[in-house]
């Protein structure tokens, strides 16, 4: 795709490493990248394994980018929002090999895709844009209402609690972790075994069970495009 996303098809899965820098941060570029590659990979009807560097999945949105001022801000939020919407309704399964680091929006992109294998060790995973001093936006917060299990979710969206990758399987950030050296591996293995669903079935199934989510997530990102209060 570019050199800040890459796109390799093996064998009818398709793996998408995003490579941008120290926080593997997600700009209007990166996007635009990650768009092509899922666009790619609906042409190669593959599944997907989504990934980052070694030791860091993403640790959000291009701060250079949210700086500019809250209309700013908002217009990648937006570009955000509409892509994590894409991965959540995605026509094929999409895997998250969280090589490190999730913050806020890496964090919302586990939320958002079918299966997620995180690495042991020292990482941190979760939604800090309270800690931050952003207000959390309509979609962030249906998204992680989507995914979480009550208690975690008021602890990560209003206390912005930052959780290790044993604590985040609970929270609802993953599904399981292994060794940094065994996440490829790992991540192949269950893909290959998702090649076992009726791919018609599996879009129709996860279309039907997301339906109202996938309505008021719609609804969300009109809301928060309308109210320029993240920075608020």
């Amino acid at each position: 795709m570019t050199e800040l996303v890459t796109y390799e098809l093996n064998d009818g899965i398709a793996t998408i490493t995003v490579n941008n820098g120290k926080a593997n941060a997600l700009s209007h570029e990166v996007f635009d990248a990650l768009n092509a590659a899922l666009d790619q990979a609906e042409q190669d009807k593959a599944i997907v394994i989504l990934t980052g560097q070694p030791g860091m999945f993403s640790g959000g949105y291009d701060l250079k980018e949210m700086q500019k001022g809250p209309k700013e801000a908002m217009a990648l939020v937006k570009v955000g929002s509409t892509f994590t919407r894409r991965l959540a309704a995605f026509p094929l399964p999409v895997i998250a090999a969280c090589s490190g680091h999730a913050i806020a929006k890496g964090a919302f992109v586990l939320l958002s895709v079918d299966y997620r294998i995180g690495v042991e060790g020292g990482f941190k995973l979760g939604l800090n844009e309270v800690a931050i001093g952003m207000t959390m936006h309509h979609a962030g917060i249906e998204i992680a209402r989507h995914r979480m299990p009550a208690p975690y979710f008021y602890r990560s969206v209003v206390n912005a609690e930052i959780f290790n990758p044993e604590t985040a399987i609970a929270a609802g950030f993953l599904d399981e972790i292994v060794a940094p050296e065994q996440l490829a591996e790992r991540a192949n293995a269950v893909a290959t075994h998702m090649k076992q669903l009726n791919m018609r079935a599996h879009k129709q199934t996860k279309l039907k069970t997301k339906a109202a989510y996938l309505e008021k997530l719609d609804w969300c990102i009109e809301q928060d495009a309308a109210h320029f209060d993240v920075l608020g």
